[in-house]
């Protein structure tokens, strides 16, 4: 029987395995806020990829970032996920479900392949959060993102 102080410290692990640690989580840019918990659901805000404060990948993909190094900035965005729900909640165990991220994907007209991005969050979330990470999705192309921003992932979770 795992505490549940127990379980969130088995997730990080599991984050550091995926080779990174749960940053800080980023305060919002506007006047928004970075989390909503409405009865058990946790409603987070759309995360770009940060590294060390700044956004570490800009451009469209298709011209700019290749669909490698868009999973690696998807994989950014899933971070932040996590951090926002760890600010939010104290506790990752708390998170019983990922019930649905929305991805956008900044590229160019004739790149097809949002899906293929989206994977590296969705990887992510599943590889740091087992069953209860496995989610519905969209991954959609936007003309540009916030920042010049690659990718940007939002999330609703089901929390106890």
């Amino acid at each position: 029987h795992t505490t549940e102080t127990g379980m969130s410290a088995e997730i990080e692990n599991r984050v550091k395995e995926l080779g990174y640690d749960i940053p800080v989580a980023a305060a919002p840019a506007a006047n928004y806020v970075p989390f909503v918990i409405s009865g058990n659901v946790l409603h987070i805000s759309g995360q770009l990829p940060m590294r060390d404060g700044k956004i570490a990948v800009t451009g469209h993909v298709g011209k700019d970032v290749d669909v490698a190094g868009a999973q690696k900035a998807a994989e950014l965005c899933a971070l932040g996920l996590l951090a926002q729900a760890k600010a939010a909640l104290g506790d990752l165990s708390r998170i019983k479900r990922v019930i649905k991220i929305n991805g956008f994907v900044a590229s160019t007209p004739d790149f097809v392949e949002q899906h293929l991005v989206i994977n590296g969050a969705s990887n992510f979330l599943v590889g740091a959060l087992g069953d209860a990470g496995k989610h519905a999705r969209a991954a959609v192309g936007m003309a540009a993102l916030p920042l010049n921003a690659a990718v940007e992932i939002d999330a609703i979770m089901e929390i106890a």
